[in-house]
């Protein structure tokens, strides 16, 4: 039996409602994607299809996440860091594990729009030397399996820079002296091995990525409008959800002209 659809679980936004309105990470990056899909989301409570979850990725995360939290206890650098001269060890601190945890993550409170921004965060290290000494830096974990070198040179890598700088910018919301230069720990499995073996192995690259924050203050005000308005906005030339929702509806009506006196699935 099909699952029922419930077309949504969480609170949707409510013109006028005093509650600053919570507003994850995902949800402005879907914004810049499409700002018909996150109408649809945030107001009309139709989400876009789940994918799949990437469980290899995320054991890579998490696995990780516990290399990282030995050497946080020890307050020693990581072999990633000594091995990328970063002279910085991982950020301790009593809230990491709030910080980290998903539908939760670090919140702050943007007053002019009424908007509750949340971002949940793989790691933070902070600076022990040079110039840049205390300032904490934003760590995001990413796992893919391709030939070659591993680069963020993608357009589809885009929203992955949008996701540093939004945690960059939270985070200096909340008070921290944060490093304009984040890293990615990327992942890349090795396909060039003979076999197996009852392993995956991996290649791993940080990469420094400077983030610029500016843009994102103008984005919450024009999420904000959005919002407000109750007009659904026009979808975007390259969004393929709102093409299949298009062209899904032409589908249906053409056949329900042709099949009327037989019903809509005759």
């Amino acid at each position: 039996m099909a699952s029922k659809f419930i077309p949504w679980k969480k609170k949707l936004y409510i013109k006028g409602d005093k509650e600053a309105f919570k507003l994850s990470r995902s949800k402005i990056d879907l914004f810049v994607e499409c700002p018909r899909c996150f109408y649809l989301d945030r107001r009309l409570g139709v989400s876009r299809p789940q994918g799949f979850p990437f469980n290899l990725n995320s054991a890579v995360d998490l696995l990780l996440k516990k290399e990282f939290d030995q050497h946080r206890l020890a307050k020693t650098p990581h072999p990633y860091m000594l091995e990328n001269d970063i002279k910085a060890i991982p950020f301790s601190h009593t809230e990491m594990d709030v910080w980290r945890e998903n539908f939760v993550g670090a919140q702050v409170t943007d007053d002019k729009n009424n908007l509750l921004i949340t971002g949940a965060i793989d790691d933070i290290w902070v600076y022990t030397d040079g110039e840049d000494k205390d300032k904490i830096i934003i760590v995001d974990y990413k796992a893919t399996s391709k030939d070659g070198e591993v680069t963020l040179s993608d357009q589809w890598q885009d929203g992955y820079k949008r996701q540093m700088e939004i945690y960059q910018w939270i985070f200096r919301k909340l008070g921290f002296d944060v490093s304009s230069t984040g890293y990615f720990v990327y992942a890349n499995g090795d396909r060039s091995l003979e076999s197996f073996n009852n392993k995956l192995e991996f290649k791993i690259k940080v990469i420094p990525y400077v983030g610029k924050t500016e843009w994102i203050e103008g984005v919450l005000e024009n999420i904000k409008k959005c919002l407000e308005d109750d007009r659904i906005p026009k979808e975007k030339d390259n969004c393929d959800y709102c093409g299949y929702r298009n062209k899904s509806g032409v589908a249906f009506k053409n056949h329900l002209d042709k099949t009327s006196d037989k019903g809509l699935f005759a």
